[in-house]
Protein backbone atom coordinates (compact mmCIF):
# COMPACT_ATOMS: atom_id res chain seq x y z
CA UNK A 1 0.00 0.00 0.00
CA UNK A 2 1.23 3.50 -0.88
CA UNK A 3 0.72 5.98 1.95
CA UNK A 4 0.88 9.76 1.52
CA UNK A 5 2.50 12.14 4.00
CA UNK A 6 -0.92 13.62 4.68
CA UNK A 7 -2.35 10.21 5.64
CA UNK A 8 0.70 9.42 7.76
CA UNK A 9 0.36 12.71 9.68
CA UNK A 10 -3.14 11.78 10.87
CA UNK A 11 -1.86 8.81 12.89
CA UNK A 12 -0.13 10.70 15.70
CA UNK A 13 -2.26 10.15 18.81
CA UNK A 14 -1.97 7.62 21.69
CA UNK A 15 -3.54 4.40 20.48
CA UNK A 16 -3.08 5.40 16.83
CA UNK A 17 0.64 5.66 16.09
CA UNK A 18 2.19 5.35 12.63
CA UNK A 19 5.70 6.35 11.64
CA UNK A 20 7.97 6.11 8.61
CA UNK A 21 11.47 4.63 8.74
CA UNK A 22 13.51 4.39 5.54
CA UNK A 23 10.32 4.93 3.53
CA UNK A 24 8.45 2.02 5.14
CA UNK A 25 5.42 2.90 7.26
CA UNK A 26 4.89 1.03 10.52
CA UNK A 27 1.82 0.86 12.73
CA UNK A 28 3.24 0.80 16.27
CA UNK A 29 -0.05 1.47 18.08
CA UNK A 30 -0.24 -1.89 19.87
CA UNK A 31 3.52 -2.25 20.11
CA UNK A 32 3.86 1.03 22.04
CA UNK A 33 3.02 -0.57 25.40
CA UNK A 34 5.74 -3.19 24.78
CA UNK A 35 8.42 -0.79 23.60
CA UNK A 36 11.48 -1.08 25.90
CA UNK A 37 11.85 2.72 25.87
CA UNK A 38 8.21 3.34 26.72
CA UNK A 39 5.31 4.65 24.67
CA UNK A 40 6.03 8.37 25.05
CA UNK A 41 9.08 8.37 22.78
CA UNK A 42 7.02 6.68 20.06
CA UNK A 43 4.22 9.24 20.48
CA UNK A 44 6.77 12.04 19.96
CA UNK A 45 7.87 10.56 16.61
CA UNK A 46 4.46 9.45 15.34
CA UNK A 47 2.82 10.83 12.23
CA UNK A 48 6.08 11.69 10.48
CA UNK A 49 9.35 10.39 9.11
CA UNK A 50 11.19 9.08 12.18
CA UNK A 51 14.26 7.74 10.38
CA UNK A 52 16.76 10.04 12.11
CA UNK A 53 15.30 9.43 15.57
CA UNK A 54 15.29 5.66 14.99
CA UNK A 55 18.96 5.51 14.06
CA UNK A 56 19.96 7.56 17.07
CA UNK A 57 18.83 4.62 19.20
CA UNK A 58 18.74 1.46 17.11
CA UNK A 59 20.65 -0.61 14.60
CA UNK A 60 19.16 -1.12 11.15
CA UNK A 61 18.96 -4.87 11.89
CA UNK A 62 16.21 -4.23 14.46
CA UNK A 63 13.73 -3.55 11.66
CA UNK A 64 13.99 -7.15 10.46
CA UNK A 65 12.20 -8.32 13.61
CA UNK A 66 9.23 -6.01 13.15
CA UNK A 67 8.25 -6.44 9.52
CA UNK A 68 4.84 -7.63 10.73
CA UNK A 69 4.10 -4.04 11.82
CA UNK A 70 4.65 -2.64 8.32
CA UNK A 71 1.47 -1.29 6.73
CA UNK A 72 2.80 0.27 3.54
CA UNK A 73 5.35 2.37 1.75
CA UNK A 74 5.61 6.15 1.91
CA UNK A 75 4.64 7.85 -1.32
CA UNK A 76 7.71 8.77 -3.39
CA UNK A 77 10.13 6.69 -1.30
CA UNK A 78 12.86 5.02 -3.36
CA UNK A 79 12.89 1.22 -3.39
CA UNK A 80 15.96 -0.48 -1.94
CA UNK A 81 17.29 -3.87 -3.03
CA UNK A 82 18.24 -5.76 0.18
CA UNK A 83 21.15 -7.39 -1.65
CA UNK A 84 22.59 -4.11 -2.99
CA UNK A 85 26.25 -3.46 -2.28
CA UNK A 86 27.00 -0.69 0.19
CA UNK A 87 28.56 2.61 -0.82
CA UNK A 88 29.76 3.28 2.73
CA UNK A 89 33.56 3.57 2.48
CA UNK A 90 35.33 0.25 3.20
CA UNK A 91 32.01 -1.53 3.89
CA UNK A 92 32.67 -3.98 1.06
CA UNK A 93 35.70 -5.80 -0.29
CA UNK A 94 37.58 -3.24 -2.36
CA UNK A 95 36.85 -5.21 -5.55
CA UNK A 96 33.15 -4.38 -5.05
CA UNK A 97 33.73 -0.69 -4.47
CA UNK A 98 35.49 0.19 -7.70
CA UNK A 99 39.02 -1.15 -7.21
CA UNK A 100 40.32 -3.35 -10.01
CA UNK A 101 41.02 -6.91 -8.91
CA UNK A 102 42.49 -9.92 -10.73
CA UNK A 103 40.59 -12.28 -8.41
CA UNK A 104 36.90 -11.42 -8.47
CA UNK A 105 34.50 -11.90 -11.40
CA UNK A 106 30.81 -11.29 -11.99
CA UNK A 107 29.97 -14.71 -10.53
CA UNK A 108 31.49 -13.57 -7.25
CA UNK A 109 29.28 -10.47 -7.18
CA UNK A 110 26.16 -12.54 -7.93
CA UNK A 111 27.16 -15.05 -5.29
CA UNK A 112 27.70 -12.31 -2.69
CA UNK A 113 24.30 -10.75 -3.36
CA UNK A 114 22.53 -14.12 -3.09
CA UNK A 115 24.25 -14.97 0.21
CA UNK A 116 23.48 -11.50 1.57
CA UNK A 117 19.82 -11.86 0.63
CA UNK A 118 19.59 -15.20 2.48
CA UNK A 119 21.34 -13.76 5.54
CA UNK A 120 18.96 -10.81 5.69
CA UNK A 121 15.80 -12.81 5.17
CA UNK A 122 16.55 -15.98 7.14
CA UNK A 123 19.25 -15.22 9.70
CA UNK A 124 19.14 -11.59 10.80
CA UNK A 125 15.56 -11.77 12.12
CA UNK A 126 16.54 -14.49 14.61
CA UNK A 127 20.22 -13.77 15.23
CA UNK A 128 20.11 -11.35 18.17
CA UNK A 129 17.45 -13.19 20.16
CA UNK A 130 19.10 -16.59 19.63
CA UNK A 131 22.51 -15.22 20.60
CA UNK A 132 21.19 -13.62 23.79
CA UNK A 133 19.08 -16.61 24.82
CA UNK A 134 21.77 -19.12 23.94
CA UNK A 135 19.30 -21.33 22.07
CA UNK A 136 20.63 -24.06 19.80
CA UNK A 137 19.68 -23.96 16.10
CA UNK A 138 16.71 -26.15 15.27
CA UNK A 139 16.75 -28.79 12.57
CA UNK A 140 14.57 -26.66 10.28
CA UNK A 141 17.23 -23.93 10.20
CA UNK A 142 19.98 -26.49 9.62
CA UNK A 143 18.02 -27.92 6.68
CA UNK A 144 17.54 -24.41 5.26
CA UNK A 145 21.30 -23.90 5.39
CA UNK A 146 21.76 -27.21 3.61
CA UNK A 147 19.15 -26.54 0.92
CA UNK A 148 20.51 -23.04 0.28
CA UNK A 149 23.95 -24.47 -0.51
CA UNK A 150 25.60 -22.52 2.30
CA UNK A 151 26.75 -25.64 4.11
CA UNK A 152 28.40 -27.31 1.13
CA UNK A 153 29.95 -23.96 0.15
CA UNK A 154 31.80 -24.00 3.45
CA UNK A 155 33.82 -27.00 2.26
CA UNK A 156 35.31 -25.17 -0.71
CA UNK A 157 35.71 -26.52 -4.26
CA UNK A 158 35.49 -30.28 -4.70
CA UNK A 159 33.41 -33.23 -5.92
CA UNK A 160 30.87 -32.68 -3.12
CA UNK A 161 29.55 -29.66 -5.03
CA UNK A 162 28.62 -31.78 -8.04
CA UNK A 163 27.18 -34.49 -5.78
CA UNK A 164 25.08 -31.88 -3.95
CA UNK A 165 23.69 -30.51 -7.20
CA UNK A 166 23.13 -33.67 -9.21
CA UNK A 167 22.08 -36.11 -6.49
CA UNK A 168 20.57 -33.84 -3.84
CA UNK A 169 19.23 -30.95 -5.92
CA UNK A 170 21.23 -28.34 -4.00
CA UNK A 171 21.86 -25.18 -6.05
CA UNK A 172 24.71 -22.88 -5.05
CA UNK A 173 23.82 -19.25 -4.23
CA UNK A 174 23.66 -16.94 -7.21
CA UNK A 175 23.37 -19.83 -9.65
CA UNK A 176 27.14 -20.47 -9.53
CA UNK A 177 27.98 -23.81 -11.09
CA UNK A 178 30.14 -26.38 -9.26
CA UNK A 179 32.77 -26.06 -12.01
CA UNK A 180 33.02 -22.27 -11.50
CA UNK A 181 33.06 -22.28 -7.70
CA UNK A 182 36.48 -21.38 -6.25
CA UNK A 183 37.99 -20.41 -2.90
CA UNK A 184 37.07 -16.77 -3.50
CA UNK A 185 33.42 -17.76 -3.55
CA UNK A 186 34.00 -19.61 -0.30
CA UNK A 187 35.79 -16.57 1.12
CA UNK A 188 32.70 -14.47 0.36
CA UNK A 189 30.45 -17.08 1.96
CA UNK A 190 32.36 -17.00 5.25
CA UNK A 191 32.89 -13.25 5.38
CA UNK A 192 29.33 -12.37 4.39
CA UNK A 193 27.83 -14.57 7.10
CA UNK A 194 30.39 -13.31 9.62
CA UNK A 195 29.11 -9.77 9.11
CA UNK A 196 26.13 -10.71 11.27
CA UNK A 197 28.64 -9.87 13.98
CA UNK A 198 27.39 -12.22 16.69
CA UNK A 199 30.13 -14.85 17.00
CA UNK A 200 28.21 -17.34 19.13
CA UNK A 201 25.28 -17.33 16.73
CA UNK A 202 27.66 -17.52 13.78
CA UNK A 203 29.39 -20.61 15.10
CA UNK A 204 25.98 -22.25 15.62
CA UNK A 205 25.44 -22.07 11.85
CA UNK A 206 27.91 -24.83 11.11
CA UNK A 207 31.34 -23.97 12.51
CA UNK A 208 31.68 -27.54 13.79
CA UNK A 209 30.06 -28.91 10.63
CA UNK A 210 32.61 -27.16 8.39
CA UNK A 211 35.60 -28.73 10.08
CA UNK A 212 34.11 -32.22 10.31
CA UNK A 213 32.29 -32.67 6.98
CA UNK A 214 35.50 -32.22 4.91
CA UNK A 215 37.09 -35.09 6.83
CA UNK A 216 34.13 -37.34 5.91
CA UNK A 217 34.56 -36.59 2.21
CA UNK A 218 38.36 -36.49 2.12
CA UNK A 219 39.13 -39.48 4.31
CA UNK A 220 35.92 -41.49 4.78
CA UNK A 221 34.92 -44.61 2.87
CA UNK A 222 32.60 -44.50 -0.15
CA UNK A 223 29.78 -45.80 2.03
CA UNK A 224 30.43 -43.09 4.63
CA UNK A 225 30.33 -40.38 1.98
CA UNK A 226 27.09 -41.73 0.50
CA UNK A 227 25.30 -42.05 3.85
CA UNK A 228 26.74 -39.73 6.48
CA UNK A 229 28.06 -37.28 3.91
CA UNK A 230 24.73 -36.89 2.10
CA UNK A 231 22.79 -36.36 5.32
CA UNK A 232 25.28 -33.70 6.41
CA UNK A 233 25.10 -31.86 3.09
CA UNK A 234 21.32 -31.66 3.47
CA UNK A 235 21.55 -30.37 7.03
CA UNK A 236 19.71 -33.45 8.27
CA UNK A 237 22.69 -34.35 10.45
CA UNK A 238 25.33 -32.11 12.01
CA UNK A 239 28.90 -32.87 12.93
CA UNK A 240 31.80 -31.48 14.93
CA UNK A 241 35.54 -31.98 15.21
CA UNK A 242 36.47 -33.36 18.65
CA UNK A 243 40.22 -32.90 19.04
CA UNK A 244 40.99 -30.74 22.08
CA UNK A 245 41.32 -32.41 25.48
CA UNK A 246 41.99 -31.11 29.00
CA UNK A 247 45.49 -32.55 28.49
CA UNK A 248 46.31 -31.03 25.11
CA UNK A 249 45.29 -28.27 22.73
CA UNK A 250 47.59 -27.32 19.87
CA UNK A 251 49.77 -30.33 20.80
CA UNK A 252 47.51 -32.84 19.04
CA UNK A 253 50.11 -35.61 19.32
CA UNK A 254 49.56 -35.64 23.09
CA UNK A 255 45.90 -36.77 23.01
CA UNK A 256 44.91 -39.46 25.50
CA UNK A 257 41.48 -40.62 24.30
CA UNK A 258 41.83 -44.29 23.45
CA UNK A 259 40.26 -46.75 21.02
CA UNK A 260 40.85 -50.47 21.56
CA UNK A 261 39.55 -53.17 19.25
CA UNK A 262 37.07 -55.67 20.60
CA UNK A 263 38.13 -59.36 20.60
CA UNK A 264 36.13 -60.02 17.42
CA UNK A 265 37.92 -57.14 15.67
CA UNK A 266 34.66 -55.57 14.48
CA UNK A 267 34.52 -52.57 16.77
CA UNK A 268 36.61 -50.08 18.70
CA UNK A 269 35.82 -49.29 22.33
CA UNK A 270 36.44 -45.57 22.76
CA UNK A 271 37.13 -43.86 26.08
CA UNK A 272 38.22 -40.31 26.72
CA UNK A 273 37.27 -36.70 27.25
CA UNK A 274 37.20 -33.78 24.84
CA UNK A 275 36.64 -30.12 25.74
CA UNK A 276 35.78 -26.82 24.04
CA UNK A 277 34.17 -28.66 21.11
CA UNK A 278 32.22 -26.18 18.98
CA UNK A 279 28.69 -27.45 18.22
CA UNK A 280 29.47 -30.56 20.26
CA UNK A 281 26.39 -30.06 22.46
CA UNK A 282 24.02 -30.92 19.61
CA UNK A 283 26.21 -32.68 17.01
CA UNK A 284 25.09 -36.01 15.59
CA UNK A 285 28.63 -37.04 14.61
CA UNK A 286 32.05 -36.49 16.17
CA UNK A 287 35.15 -36.66 13.96
CA UNK A 288 37.59 -37.73 16.66
CA UNK A 289 41.31 -38.46 16.83
CA UNK A 290 41.99 -41.30 19.26
CA UNK A 291 45.03 -43.23 20.38
CA UNK A 292 45.17 -46.73 18.88
CA UNK A 293 48.91 -47.25 19.17
CA UNK A 294 51.92 -46.00 21.12
CA UNK A 295 52.84 -42.49 22.12
CA UNK A 296 53.29 -39.54 19.77
CA UNK A 297 51.71 -38.88 16.38
CA UNK A 298 52.26 -42.37 14.95
CA UNK A 299 49.73 -44.03 17.24
CA UNK A 300 46.78 -41.75 16.42
CA UNK A 301 43.76 -42.81 14.33
CA UNK A 302 40.78 -40.79 13.14
CA UNK A 303 37.28 -42.12 13.86
CA UNK A 304 33.75 -41.04 13.04
CA UNK A 305 31.73 -41.50 16.23
CA UNK A 306 27.94 -41.29 16.12
CA UNK A 307 26.02 -39.89 19.07
CA UNK A 308 24.57 -42.80 21.03
CA UNK A 309 25.14 -44.98 24.05
CA UNK A 310 28.23 -43.92 25.98
CA UNK A 311 28.44 -40.45 24.37
CA UNK A 312 27.65 -37.67 26.82
CA UNK A 313 27.84 -33.95 26.09
CA UNK A 314 27.44 -30.95 28.36
CA UNK A 315 27.41 -27.22 27.63
CA UNK A 316 30.49 -25.24 28.63
CA UNK A 317 30.11 -21.60 29.66
CA UNK A 318 32.54 -19.51 27.65
CA UNK A 319 32.86 -15.85 26.66
CA UNK A 320 30.42 -16.01 23.80
CA UNK A 321 26.85 -17.29 23.43
CA UNK A 322 25.85 -20.80 24.45
CA UNK A 323 23.99 -21.20 21.15
CA UNK A 324 27.31 -22.32 19.59
CA UNK A 325 27.02 -25.47 21.70
CA UNK A 326 30.62 -25.39 22.98
CA UNK A 327 30.77 -28.69 24.83
CA UNK A 328 32.63 -31.11 26.99
CA UNK A 329 32.30 -34.54 25.36
CA UNK A 330 32.70 -37.76 27.33
CA UNK A 331 33.24 -41.12 25.62
CA UNK A 332 32.57 -44.00 28.01
CA UNK A 333 33.00 -47.43 26.39
CA UNK A 334 31.53 -46.20 23.13
CA UNK A 335 31.24 -49.01 20.60
CA UNK A 336 32.35 -47.78 17.16
CA UNK A 337 32.35 -49.99 14.02
CA UNK A 338 35.79 -50.42 12.46
CA UNK A 339 34.20 -49.23 9.21
CA UNK A 340 34.09 -45.76 10.81
CA UNK A 341 37.88 -45.55 10.66
CA UNK A 342 39.05 -42.69 8.43
CA UNK A 343 42.18 -43.48 6.50
CA UNK A 344 44.47 -46.09 8.01
CA UNK A 345 44.90 -47.10 11.62
CA UNK A 346 47.70 -45.26 13.45
CA UNK A 347 47.98 -42.77 10.56
CA UNK A 348 45.33 -40.28 11.60
CA UNK A 349 47.69 -37.57 12.79
CA UNK A 350 48.55 -36.41 9.28
CA UNK A 351 44.85 -36.37 8.37
CA UNK A 352 44.17 -34.01 11.27
CA UNK A 353 47.03 -31.79 10.12
CA UNK A 354 45.78 -31.69 6.53
CA UNK A 355 42.32 -30.76 7.74
CA UNK A 356 43.76 -27.96 9.88
CA UNK A 357 44.88 -25.86 6.89
CA UNK A 358 41.38 -25.29 5.57
CA UNK A 359 40.01 -24.79 9.08
CA UNK A 360 42.58 -22.10 9.86
CA UNK A 361 41.95 -20.34 6.57
CA UNK A 362 38.18 -20.33 7.23
CA UNK A 363 38.76 -18.90 10.72
CA UNK A 364 40.62 -16.03 9.05
CA UNK A 365 37.59 -15.36 6.83
CA UNK A 366 35.30 -15.34 9.85
CA UNK A 367 37.50 -12.85 11.67
CA UNK A 368 37.93 -10.58 8.64
CA UNK A 369 34.18 -10.55 7.99
CA UNK A 370 33.52 -9.52 11.58
CA UNK A 371 36.27 -6.90 11.36
CA UNK A 372 34.68 -5.37 8.26
CA UNK A 373 31.27 -5.32 9.94
CA UNK A 374 32.78 -3.62 13.00
CA UNK A 375 34.67 -1.04 10.92
CA UNK A 376 31.52 -0.31 8.88
CA UNK A 377 29.40 0.23 11.98
CA UNK A 378 32.12 2.38 13.53
CA UNK A 379 32.30 4.54 10.39
CA UNK A 380 28.51 4.95 10.37
CA UNK A 381 28.45 5.76 14.07
CA UNK A 382 31.23 8.33 13.81
CA UNK A 383 29.32 10.11 11.09
CA UNK A 384 25.88 10.13 12.70
CA UNK A 385 26.84 10.59 16.37
CA UNK A 386 27.05 14.22 17.47
CA UNK A 387 29.17 15.23 20.45
CA UNK A 388 29.65 18.83 21.61
CA UNK A 389 27.58 20.05 18.70
CA UNK A 390 29.37 18.26 15.85
CA UNK A 391 29.77 14.79 14.40
CA UNK A 392 32.44 12.50 15.86
CA UNK A 393 34.01 12.15 12.41
CA UNK A 394 34.97 15.82 12.55
CA UNK A 395 37.43 15.07 15.36
CA UNK A 396 40.93 14.43 14.00
CA UNK A 397 41.64 11.73 16.60
CA UNK A 398 38.57 9.79 15.45
CA UNK A 399 39.64 9.96 11.81
CA UNK A 400 43.09 8.74 12.85
CA UNK A 401 41.64 5.71 14.64
CA UNK A 402 39.43 4.93 11.66
CA UNK A 403 42.43 5.19 9.33
CA UNK A 404 44.42 2.82 11.56
CA UNK A 405 41.60 0.26 11.62
CA UNK A 406 40.88 0.48 7.88
CA UNK A 407 44.52 0.27 6.78
CA UNK A 408 45.10 -2.73 9.04
CA UNK A 409 42.00 -4.49 7.70
CA UNK A 410 42.76 -3.85 4.03
CA UNK A 411 46.39 -4.93 4.43
CA UNK A 412 45.47 -8.30 5.89
CA UNK A 413 42.67 -8.75 3.34
CA UNK A 414 45.20 -8.24 0.53
CA UNK A 415 47.48 -10.84 2.14
CA UNK A 416 44.46 -13.11 2.47
CA UNK A 417 43.57 -12.74 -1.22
CA UNK A 418 47.12 -13.61 -2.29
CA UNK A 419 47.10 -16.83 -0.25
CA UNK A 420 43.58 -17.67 -1.45
CA UNK A 421 44.76 -17.31 -5.06
CA UNK A 422 47.65 -19.66 -4.23
CA UNK A 423 45.10 -22.16 -2.90
CA UNK A 424 43.15 -21.92 -6.17
CA UNK A 425 46.25 -22.69 -8.22
CA UNK A 426 47.83 -25.34 -5.99
CA UNK A 427 47.07 -29.04 -6.36
CA UNK A 428 44.70 -30.15 -3.58
CA UNK A 429 44.26 -26.52 -2.50
CA UNK A 430 44.72 -25.97 1.24
CA UNK A 431 45.36 -29.68 1.79
CA UNK A 432 48.74 -29.24 0.12
CA UNK A 433 51.42 -29.42 2.81
CA UNK A 434 53.30 -26.46 1.29
CA UNK A 435 50.45 -24.16 2.29
CA UNK A 436 50.63 -25.09 5.97
CA UNK A 437 53.15 -22.37 6.80
CA UNK A 438 51.58 -19.54 4.77
CA UNK A 439 48.08 -20.24 6.13
CA UNK A 440 49.44 -20.44 9.69
CA UNK A 441 51.15 -17.08 9.22
CA UNK A 442 47.95 -15.60 7.79
CA UNK A 443 46.00 -16.76 10.84
CA UNK A 444 48.61 -15.27 13.16
CA UNK A 445 48.56 -11.92 11.38
CA UNK A 446 44.77 -11.88 11.09
CA UNK A 447 44.11 -12.36 14.80
CA UNK A 448 46.88 -9.97 15.85
CA UNK A 449 45.50 -7.30 13.53
CA UNK A 450 41.90 -7.91 14.56
CA UNK A 451 42.82 -7.22 18.17
CA UNK A 452 44.02 -3.73 17.21
CA UNK A 453 40.95 -3.10 15.03
CA UNK A 454 38.63 -4.11 17.86
CA UNK A 455 40.50 -1.79 20.22
CA UNK A 456 40.10 1.23 17.92
CA UNK A 457 36.42 0.50 17.26
CA UNK A 458 35.59 0.10 20.95
CA UNK A 459 37.24 3.43 21.74
CA UNK A 460 35.13 5.21 19.12
CA UNK A 461 31.85 3.55 20.21
CA UNK A 462 32.57 4.10 23.88
CA UNK A 463 30.06 2.44 26.21
CA UNK A 464 28.14 1.04 23.25
CA UNK A 465 31.28 -0.83 22.17
CA UNK A 466 31.22 -2.89 25.37
CA UNK A 467 27.45 -3.50 25.33
CA UNK A 468 26.22 -6.80 23.99
CA UNK A 469 23.09 -5.38 22.35
CA UNK A 470 22.30 -2.23 20.41
CA UNK A 471 24.42 0.00 18.21
CA UNK A 472 27.76 -1.46 19.25
CA UNK A 473 26.82 -5.15 19.29
CA UNK A 474 29.12 -6.10 16.40
CA UNK A 475 32.04 -4.25 17.96
CA UNK A 476 31.47 -5.95 21.31
CA UNK A 477 31.18 -9.29 19.53
CA UNK A 478 34.46 -8.78 17.69
CA UNK A 479 36.22 -7.71 20.89
CA UNK A 480 35.30 -11.02 22.51
CA UNK A 481 35.77 -13.24 19.48
CA UNK A 482 39.30 -12.13 18.62
CA UNK A 483 40.72 -14.05 21.57
CA UNK A 484 38.70 -17.11 20.59
CA UNK A 485 40.16 -17.02 17.09
CA UNK A 486 43.65 -16.49 18.49
CA UNK A 487 43.35 -19.78 20.36
CA UNK A 488 41.19 -22.27 18.49
CA UNK A 489 42.43 -23.95 15.34
CA UNK A 490 45.97 -23.46 16.70
CA UNK A 491 47.15 -20.68 19.00
CA UNK A 492 49.01 -17.64 17.68
CA UNK A 493 52.32 -18.77 19.12
CA UNK A 494 52.03 -22.22 17.54
CA UNK A 495 51.03 -20.64 14.19
CA UNK A 496 54.03 -18.32 14.18
CA UNK A 497 56.41 -21.12 15.12
CA UNK A 498 54.95 -23.49 12.50
CA UNK A 499 55.35 -20.90 9.73
CA UNK A 500 59.00 -20.19 10.51
CA UNK A 501 59.91 -23.84 11.04
CA UNK A 502 58.42 -24.73 7.67
CA UNK A 503 60.27 -21.85 6.01
CA UNK A 504 63.54 -23.05 7.55
CA UNK A 505 63.22 -26.40 5.78
CA UNK A 506 63.95 -24.62 2.52
CA UNK A 507 66.63 -22.34 3.90
CA UNK A 508 69.66 -22.55 1.56
CA UNK A 509 72.50 -24.12 3.61
CA UNK A 510 75.21 -21.88 2.17
CA UNK A 511 73.36 -18.55 2.56
CA UNK A 512 75.36 -16.00 4.56
CA UNK A 513 74.83 -12.39 5.59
Amino acid sequence: KVISLAELSQHNKPGDLWMSINGDVYNVSKFASLHPGGAKILEQSAGKDATSEFYELHRHDVLAKYQRLKVGRLEGAAEVDPSDLSQVPFAELSAFQGQHSPYFKETHRQFLQAVRSFVRSELLPIAASADLAGTYPDRELQKKLGASGLLVCGMGPGPWLKLAKEQLGIQLPGGVGPEDFDYFHEMIRHQEMARIGLPGFLDSLGAGWMISAPAVFHFGSDEMRQTVGRSMLLGEKMGCLAITEPFCGSDVAAIRATAQKTPDGKHYMVNGIKKWITEGAYADYFVTPVRTGGSGPKGISLLLIERGEGVETSQMKTTYSACAGTAMVLFNDVKVPVSNLMGKEDEGFKLVMYNFNHERWSICQNVLGQCRAAVTDTFLWARQRKVFGKALIEQAVIRFKLAAAVSALESVQSYNEAITFDMCKTEHGPLNARLGGPIALLKYQTTRTAWNIADDCVQILGGRGITRTGMGAKIEGLKNFVKYAAVYGGSEEIMADLAIRQAMRNFPPHARL
